[in-house]
């Protein structure tokens, strides 16, 4: 079946996330005084990760909601107590250095425009709605996407199947008429092939390059590859341009 629509993932496939933690933790360990606890920035960035990843977890499990996991990821960062309202004004502070590094990928304009006129387009995130949904506006491209489904909402994460197929049901379309697009690769890659869309792992600048590729996914190494990747059989083995 031809592929109908493009179903994407925001952080690290169309937004630069990483370079925007990294700039605006940066600013914001600054600002607050807390860049000499590190010896770098790089060394704050690996804790700050570590326990996002793990606050993550504990909501993904329906442990905590999505505002405890962020005032979570404040406290066990500082590693002191914080009331609710303090660990939200550090936070929010934080916010506003990170939100000022906000850009797109270089490809991410050039790709959309060149899928406009062929394919449908949404949006499949394991964050929250309130997060992405303004995140697409401030980058002028909220309005190229007919639908925009995010973990807090569905009640449902990546890799599980049921994320993937609430967008194809948001689409009303079947999952073979889908394909996904996301950067990592068993989050993003296995999960959509095994949801049985079609399933794009992008992998910018060769970051997973000792990771196995999972079975199913078709690897990229940028979104220019896309257009010509979803007009060829890439299901039955049609080889990706990435090497």
């Amino acid at each position: 079946m031809p592929i109908r629509a493009v179903v994407w993932d925001v952080d690290d496939t169309l937004f630069d996330y990483t370079s925007a933690d990294r700039e605006g933790m940066r600013a914001h360990l600054l600002a607050e005084g807390l860049l000499s606890r590190y010896a770098s920035v790089d060394e704050a960035l690996v804790r700050w990760r570590e326990i996002t990843d793990l606050q993550w977890a504990r909501f993904a499990a329906g442990e905590v909601d999505f505002e405890t996991q962020r005032r979570d990821r404040t406290r066990a960062f500082l590693d002191r107590e914080l009331t609710d309202d303090e660990a939200d004004h550090w936070f929010r502070r934080y916010l506003v250095h990170y939100e000022s590094a906000w850009a797109l990928f270089p490809d991410v304009l050039p790709v959309l425009d060149a899928l406009a006129t062929g394919h449908r387009h949404a949006v499949l995130s394991n964050s929250s709605l309130h997060v992405q949904d303004r995140k697409l506006r401030i980058l002028g491209v909220h309005d190229r996407f007919e639908a925009i489904l995010c973990a807090a909402e569905l009640g449902v994460s990546k890799p599980a199947a049921g994320a993937f197929l609430a967008a194809c049901e948001a689409l009303a379309l079947p999952p073979d008429q889908v394909a996904y697009v996301g950067d990592h690769p068993e989050i993003d890659g296995r999960g959509a092939a095994e949801a049985g869309l079609l399933s794009v792992w992008i992998d910018r600048g060769n970051t997973w390059a000792a990771v196995e590729p999972p079975v199913g996914p078709r690897r990229i190494a940028s979104l220019a590859e896309l257009p010509s990747l979803l007009r060829g059989d890439t299901r039955f083995g049609a080889p990706s341009t990435f090497r």
